[in-house]
């Protein structure tokens, strides 16, 4: 009987050995392809963001073109409307002054409260597994629209809302909703 004891902790810990083995393997080998799919997002945004070589009329006799140097390329910036990627989520000075005019003293957090207060009204999804559906982060989109990620520790999702405002008083809607 002790033998059959020693015998199946040393199997299950052989077995736990190896599943970690194998979880390990796992993990690096999606570690290595997000590593690739990072440098070859960086290589495209390095293409993009390099300018083409202007073409010259100056010259009536062809000339081959001078090597492009950092000193010769010239730096592209690209414009304000393309960098909305790190202030996605929070509102700008105009929504700011009419939300406050519309009766809200702090707008993003009035609103984020607001909705966190209501959000058992707004998602339709059960939790599974024991989970309770809550709200886990709250992007203010603009003056009018927010999303919100949602989970309950198993599964989640996105809800697009909009929101009205009149006198201080949070109205809102939902639009959409997607499942993860």
């Amino acid at each position: 009987m002790k033998n059959a004891l020693l015998l199946l902790l040393i199997a299950f810990l052989l077995f736990l050995a190896i599943f970690f083995y194998w979880r390990n393997n796992q993990a690096e080998s999606q570690l290595a392809m997000a590593n690739e799919k990072i440098t070859s997002l960086e290589q495209q945004i390095m293409r993009y963001t390099q300018p083409a070589p202007m073409d010259t009329l100056s010259s009536s006799q062809p000339e081959s073109p001078a090597p492009e140097t950092p000193e010769t390329v010239e730096k592209v910036t690209p414009p304000e409307s393309t960098s909305f990627e790190e202030e996605i989520g929070t509102l700008n000075e105009g929504d700011v002054t009419r939300l406050k005019k519309k009766g809200l003293k702090n707008p993003e957090a009035d609103l984020m409260n607001d909705l966190m207060r209501k959000q058992k009204s707004l998602l339709t999804a059960s939790g599974t597994m024991g989970g309770t559906m809550a709200i886990q982060d709250v992007r203010i989109l603009n003056d009018r629209h927010a999303l919100a990620y949602f989970e309950d520790g198993h599964n989640g999702g996105y809800l697009l809302l909009r929101y009205a405002v009149n006198n201080g008083t949070i109205t809102w809607t939902k639009l959409d909703t997607s499942s993860l």
